[in-house]
Parts: structure tokens; C-alpha cells; sequence
């Protein structure tokens, strides 16, 4: 026989003074603030949405972080809070009456929530007031009384309604709300879908955009009409893009890359469009960037690399990934080069997949130990020896910010392309632990196997108190 744990106090009062509407909406005025979230969870789950809007008129606090407490808020939610804020906004009820300031719809900021309702896994712990976030760093702050925050992010049907219900009740309440959109995401969705609620929002409030669709060129050169009007964008992901040879479309895009004053990380994933024209974007970069990530990029040509390393806006970097650059036969000056310009900034290196030996790296090593401010080193499922695998080691040694390393399985330890020899695999992480232990520093890396599709992973570590290693296996 299991005993249930009984209610809390608190949540029996909440269920008792709901039952009563009236009292409950008469009491508001009365009420605590450490009460208003508890109730307001329980008014939102079992829809009543007189008290919601007696709440939203006297909510005590500056933000309300609706989504977070709902991943997408019922219709009848959503219009209760709206006309709730229609008595504040419309009856012209003075300001200073009213603490709330910021409607937040992003799917953030769950601690307001288990800050003041508790936290069933006890891990929460207490914080400070809620912070009012501004609109955006490089753009002037908006006089209207209220901000509504929400992230468009466009990957299931049924968020279309949601989003548009909301930019049209903001566009009815102008000069009243200032609907500040942060983040645009795209998933696999016709344009079509996307332009109708980017017609109605304001474009320089969007800071973050990822496109993650098999768009060909000329719906990109569209997209990015709106894309040139994202004054404030500082992060750009675009993934997919079809491969064409369609100029002016592309012609296009570039036009409006060149009004991104504040990039600041560009991430392209298969960037097949970019295929003998990366040289042609990155002239128009208006600022250094601080990451830029190419992943599953062996489309793009020795030239484009060279480009890439040499371009004058990637002399800040503080994260550089590169996944499935073709570097087989590759001079590695340029990336020494690239790698000397950024060594005090440089936090995370990527190398990963990249067709690299043991003479590019060698290039590399000296350049390597002076990345000083390195976090995160990874430079697997390349072709190494142990002995290239070792002078890694020996070099990064003295990278005291180092928290995670991933270097390939050395060569010697394959049988054949495919299989691993694992009593050779044994003998090389004795000889690296070895190394290690000599370095004298605690430290634990890690040894990948060629294949992404069939990982294996071996650990090697070093604790500083004795030799001690163990296998990890994917």
C-alpha cells in the first residue's frame, strides 16, 4: 500500500479561492506576490479566464513569462490575457498603476516558475527580482508601456495561427505594444508560410535567424529582402541550400548580406550554393566575426578555403568549426596563418573530419600551444599516427583552460578500413597515459574511431594521483 504525498497548503488554497470567482478576483488586491504565480498556474490549467484577467491587471511583478510555463498557450489562455491587457492599455490606466512590462511568449525563464511554486526535483535555488530585457543591444528602446517577447519559430502548422493571432493583436494596440521578436527559426516550411507574419513584425528587433530548408537560390534571394532589413541580426545559420547556378538571385543575397552591420557568428551547414563563391560572402562581412561553423562542407573548393583562412574579418575569432572540409593535400599555411592571427582570442577549435595528416598538423603544433585561452579542442576522424596523436598532447600541454579533447584512433590500430585491432588500442592508450603522466598535469581525452555512423569512443586519462584509464564505448 503507497500513501500519497497530500497537497500543499498552498495549492489547496489556490483550488479553494478559485472555486469562488468573485472572492477570488475581490481578494487579488489583498494577495501577496509569492501568490499571484501559484494561482495564476492553476486559473491557466483549469482555463478560468475571468481570474487570469483580474491577474494580468494586477500582476506585481515586471515580466510575465507565460512561455515557459506553456510551451504554446491554449487560444482561450492567450485571450484572456489579452483582455486583460486591453483594460490596462485601453482604459488608458496610468502606468505607474501597473508593474507588468514585459509579456514574455519565449519558451524561457522556467525559474520564475519553480522559484516561487517549488521545484519537485530540489534543485532550484533562489534568485533575484526579474530583469526587464531590452529589446535589442543597437537599436533604440521602445517608449510603448508594454513589450510582448516571442521567438518565431516555424516547424509545426498549428504555430501559424498562434503567431499571427498575436502580431495582429499587437498591431490593433500600436503605440501601446512593442512586439519584439528576437529569434526566427525555419524548419523545413515553404517561404509562404513565413512571409506573412515577417510582414508584420518588426524586422530590426530579430537578432538570431536559422533557415534549415531545401530552399533553391531564388527563394533565398527573397528571404533575404527581409533578411537586409534585420539591422540588429548578430547570428546567421542557414543549412541545405540547394546548389545552383542562378546569379541574380544570388547577386540578391548578397546585397543584403552587406547591410549586416552586427554579425557577429555565421553558421553554414552543406553550403553546396556556396561552391566557388564563399569569397564573394565573406567580402561582405561588415564586422570580425566571433564564430563562424562550416559543417559538411567538402563541396566547397581549395580555393574557397584558402579564402576562408585568409579572410581579414575572421582575425577575432573565438570559435572556428570545420566538419567535412576537404584538407587531403591542403598546404596548411593558410590555416597556420589563420590559427597565428586568433591565438589569444581563440576558445573553441574544430577540426573534425577533415581529411587531415600527419604533416598538416605537424604544421600546425607550434601555433597550437599558444592558443592560450582554448576551452574545446576537437580534431577527430582524421588520419594520424600515435606518434602525431602524442606530439598533440605534448603541445597542448600547456593549455591550462582545456576542458574537453577529441583526437582520432591512431592509424596503427585498424586491421582494415573499417575494424579496430582492440589489443592495439590497448597498447597505444598504455603509451598515452604514459604521456600524460610524464606531462603531469590531470587530464582525460578522448579517442574516436574514423566512422560518425559506428563511434567508438576510448578515454585516456591521467588524475595527478596515479595511472588510471578506462574505455568508454559508444
Amino acid at each position: 500500500m503507497s500513501i500519497r504525498t497530500p497537497p500543499k497548503l498552498l495549492l489547496l488554497a489556490g483550488e479553494s479561492l478559485l472555486k469562488d470567482q468573485a472572492s477570488a478576483i475581490a481578494a487579488l488586491k489583498y494577495l501577496p506576490a509569492k501568490l499571484f504565480p501559484p494561482l495564476f498556474i492553476q486559473a491557466c490549467r483549469r482555463r478560468i479566464p475571468e481570474p487570469l484577467k483580474a491577474m494580468l491587471q494586477a500582476w506585481p511583478f515586471p515580466v510575465l513569462p507565460l512561455g515557459s510555463l506553456m510551451r504554446m498557450p491554449p487560444v482561450m489562455v492567450l485571450q484572456a490575457v489579452f483582455e486583460g491587457l486591453d483594460f490596462l492599455l485601453d482604459q488608458q490606466v496610468c502606468p505607474r498603476r501597473w508593474k507588468l512590462r514585459v509579456l514574455d511568449l519565449r519558451n524561457t525563464d522556467a525559474n520564475f516558475w519553480r522559484m516561487w511554486c517549488g521545484d519537485s526535483t530540489g534543485n532550484c535555488s533562489p534568485m533575484g527580482p526579474v530583469a526587464v530585457q531590452s529589446s535589442s543591444p543597437n537599436m533604440e528602446h521602445s517608449l510603448a508601456p508594454l513589450e510582448v517577447s516571442l521567438d518565431l519559430n516555424f516547424s509545426e502548422r498549428d504555430r501559424d495561427k498562434f503567431f499571427m493571432c498575436i502580431i495582429q493583436w499587437a498591431q490593433q494596440k500600436e503605440g501601446l505594444v512593442h512586439l519584439c521578436c528576437k529569434a526566427l527559426r525555419i524548419y523545413e516550411v515553404p517561404f509562404q508560410r513565413v512571409r506573412r507574419a515577417l510582414d508584420g513584425v518588426q524586422l530590426n528587433c530579430i537578432q538570431e535567424v536559422e533557415v534549415n530548408c531545401t530552399w533553391d537560390l531564388p527563394t533565398l534571394g527573397t528571404f533575404a529582402l527581409y533578411l537586409g532589413q534585420m539591422s540588429n541580426l548578430q547570428s546567421l545559420a542557414l543549412c541545405h541550400i540547394k546548389e545552383q547556378e542562378e546569379q541574380r538571385s544570388f547577386s540578391q543575397f548578397l546585397s543584403q548580406m552587406l547591410r549586416l552591420r552586427h554579425l557577429r557568428a555565421l553558421y553554414l551547414e552543406s553550403p553546396a550554393f556556396l561552391r566557388g563563391r564563399l569569397d564573394q560572402v565573406l567580402r561582405c562581412l561588415q564586422t570580425p566575426l566571433d564564430k563562424l561553423s562550416l559543417w559538411f562542407c567538402s563541396q566547397l573548393t581549395h580555393s574557397d578555403l584558402t579564402h576562408l583562412f585568409r579572410c581579414p574579418n575572421l582575425r577575432q575569432l573565438k570559435s572556428l568549426h570545420l566538419y567535412g572540409a576537404n584538407l587531403a593535400g591542403f598546404s596548411p599555411e593558410p590555416l597556420r596563418a589563420l590559427l597565428e592571427a586568433v591565438a589569444p582570442t581563440l576558445q573553441d577549435l574544430r577540426l573534425d573530419n577533415c581529411g587531415m595528416v600527419d604533416s598538416q598538423v605537424e604544421a600546425i603544433l607550434p601555433v597550437l600551444s599558444r592558443c592560450l585561452q582554448l576551452r574545446d579542442f576537437t580534431i577527430s576522424e582524421n588520419h594520424f599516427s600515435a606518434a602525431t596523436v602524442e606530439k598533440l598532447l605534448r603541445h597542448t600541454a600547456g593549455l591550462r583552460s582545456l576542458e574537453r579533447e577529441l583526437y582520432p584512433v591512431p592509424l596503427e590500430c585498424y586491421r582494415t578500413q573499417e575494424t579496430v585491432d582492440q589489443e592495439r588500442v590497448a597498447l597505444i592508450r598504455a603509451e598515452l597515459t604514459g604521456t600524460l603522466r610524464e606531462l603531469g598535469q590531470p587530464r582525460t581525452i578522448r579517442l574516436v574511431t574514423k566512422h560518425y555512423s559506428s563511434w567508438e569512443v576510448y578515454d585516456v586519462a591521467f588524475s595527478g594521483h596515479g595511472a588510471g584509464d578506462y574505455l568508454f564505448l559508444h
